[in-house]
């Protein structure tokens, strides 16, 4: 895929948050002194007198989007992974979850991709805890232009919503003209009858390269994409696992509480399947360049395709 164009979903959020600023006033952008890496930014240097800079305060920046939205407006508050789900976790459960506010809350540089960074600053927890707020929506875009659809569906929707992002370029697999976003709603990647291989963010570009080379040792794996990890297409997962009879689910995040309990949950209810789940293996990350822990912890295509086809 070097010859693909690629881009950070932490640069699809600024630019959406630009565009639909222009088209919407209400709409407001939070961050917690770091609009230079979460790209809020952008925003900022168009509509400067609608960026709040809360400083490094990620739980009062969380209160302050629950008052403006209490006022009818639209707030967006940003800051990494690891402060907004983690540190900022008390006031986004208690003062935007338990309220049901409508205040979307802008995560970036998740996951071990962080790179360099090291341990401290890669979230692999947030999906988990954000699934357990009730109400709460959660959306892992994986490329450019589903981040950016992303946004503006997370705008237009009424209610808290999570928005998971990462520092690192990835490939752009969408086609910008035809795509639809739904939250809810997974999209089907690939056909294939052996195995259904279930991926979200920058897993599923991964996953796709995965796919072809399974294919060239004739295995037929059916790739979908879950944006949405709350509310989850049950219905796509069910189908889904009854036409393969095989489950494996990939995520850039602990394989405890993500993408992988949320089939599971599903599946565990109304169609047993078996199912392995690759993420990160209940230890923390470690500090180094992106791509090389991506595929130390297994999350590269090569990673992905040695253990489906074992599993297989």
């Amino acid at each position: 895929m070097s010859d693909v164009k690629k881009i950070a979903t932490r640069e699809s959020y600024g630019n959406a948050l630009a565009e639909l600023g222009a088209q919407h006033e209400d709409l407001v952008v939070l961050d917690a002194d770091l609009a230079g890496a979460t790209k809020t930014g952008i925003f900022k240097k168009v509509f400067p007198e609608r960026h709040i800079d809360c400083g490094i305060a990620e739980g009062n920046m969380m209160t302050v989007a629950a008052g403006i939205a209490a006022t009818g407006k639209v707030p967006f508050a940003s800051s990494f992974a690891m402060f907004a789900a983690g540190r900022a976790y008390e006031q986004v459960r208690n003062s935007i979850g338990y309220p049901h506010l409508n205040v979307k809350i802008g995560a970036t540089h998740a996951g071990i991709s962080v790179g360099e960074d090291g341990a401290t600053h890669q979230c692999l927890e947030d999906i988990g805890l954000m699934r357990m707020i009730p109400g709460m929506v959660v959306i892992n875009p994986s490329d450019d232009v589903e981040a950016r659809a992303a946004v503006k569906a997370a705008y237009e929707h009424q209610g808290p919503v999570y928005l998971r992002f990462g520092r690192l370029a990835v490939p752009v697999i969408n086609d910008r003209e035809d795509y639809e976003f739904q939250i809810g709603k997974g999209v089907v990647l690939r056909e294939g009858k052996d195995v259904t291989i279930f991926a979200t963010g920058l897993e599923v570009a991964e996953t796709l390269g995965a796919a072809e080379k399974l294919a060239a040792d004739g295995i037929d794996a059916k790739v979908i994409n879950i944006h949405t990890i709350k509310p989850i297409d049950r219905e796509l997962v069910i189908a889904a696992a009854k036409e393969t009879g095989k489950v494996v689910t990939v995520e850039e995040h602990s394989v405890i509480g993500g993408l992988g309990s949320a089939i599971c949950d599903v599946l565990s209810e109304e169609a047993p399947t078996k199912v392995l789940k690759i993420g990160v293996n209940d230890v923390f990350g470690e500090s180094g360049p992106a791509l090389e822990l991506i595929k130390k912890y297994g999350l590269d295509a090569d990673g992905i395709y040695e253990k489906v086809k074992a599993f297989v």
